[in-house]
């Protein structure tokens, strides 16, 4: 199928490692033109961009002015932007329970998970309504309608995103602007497997290792197991496409049959 996305140019955030490459690399697959936005551009990111165009940069996307940065880079590279990926985010176990959250982890939390969203989005929708056509999709979290104590700043954080998303759908959906959100479950990347992972926090607050721990939170799925990286890609790829052209405010979960409600 072809997506008709050559030529287009995407930003995408968080792209230094595990859903955002994939996103990247994906987007790259299909011949589009693709500005990355990470802390630190990764080897992976610039094998990536070697050969292919990808314009890495590195910015703190948790920052006021970094987000506009970013897509001032995209738009000087490539000379316009028809897609945005919202992907950065991060979370933390709170083992300890709600009173252990701190207002600077608060903060912290809805900083990198909503703020960074909301002002990418907010640079890049007028070069989207200038050519009046465009898509936006927001990785979101299946915490957003799945509220865990254990990440319970996270999942707050990813329930404002989720409405955010859905609003802007209304304001800017007759100009020609499609926004969508992606809600994943557990993901086989370094935010749950990593060293410094949700399954290795937890391991250092109970007596199970993280491997069990992982297994635990893969048995909760239908499937049984976690997401692949390149599957929240592949979805991503058809919500920038045309070939979703009437498909907006719309939330697509991808958790192996983890939600068993409607």
């Amino acid at each position: 199928m072809n997506l008709h996305l050559y030529g287009k140019t995407a930003v995408v955030t968080g792209a230094s490692k595990g859903i955002g490459l994939a996103i990247a690399q994906a987007l790259v697959g299909e011949g589009a033109n693709v500005v990355t936005g990470s802390r630190q551009v990764s080897s992976e990111l610039k094998d990536l961009a070697d050969g292919a165009a990808v314009h890495p940069v590195a910015v703190d996307l948790t920052t006021p002015e970094g987000p506009a940065a970013l897509v001032d880079a995209a738009v000087t590279t490539y000379g316009a932007l028809d897609i945005l990926v919202n992907n950065v985010g991060g979370v933390r176990p709170r083992p300890d329970g709600f009173l252990s959250v701190t207002d600077d982890e608060w903060a912290a939390s809805f900083t990198i998970n909503f703020l960074s969203a909301v002002r990418t989005t907010r640079a890049a929708l007028p070069h989207l309504l200038e050519r009046g056509a465009g898509s936006i999709v927001t990785v979101c979290s299946v915490n957003a309608t799945l509220p865990d104590p254990l990440v319970i700043d996270y999942s707050a954080a990813k329930g404002a995103l989720l409405n955010f998303s859905k609003s802007l759908s209304k304001e800017v959906g007759g100009r020609g602007i499609r926004v969508n959100t992606i809600s994943p479950g557990p993901v086989s990347t370094d935010l749950w497997l990593g060293a410094d992972g949700v399954a290795s926090v937890l391991s250092q607050a109970n007596s199970r290792s993280p491997s069990e721990i992982a297994a635990s939170a893969a048995a909760g799925s239908v499937t049984g197991r976690f997401t692949a990286p390149a599957e929240v890609a592949a979805l991503v790829l058809l919500l920038t496409s045309d070939r979703a052209e009437n498909v907006t405010g719309a939330d697509f979960l991808i958790d192996g049959g983890l939600t068993t409600s409607l």
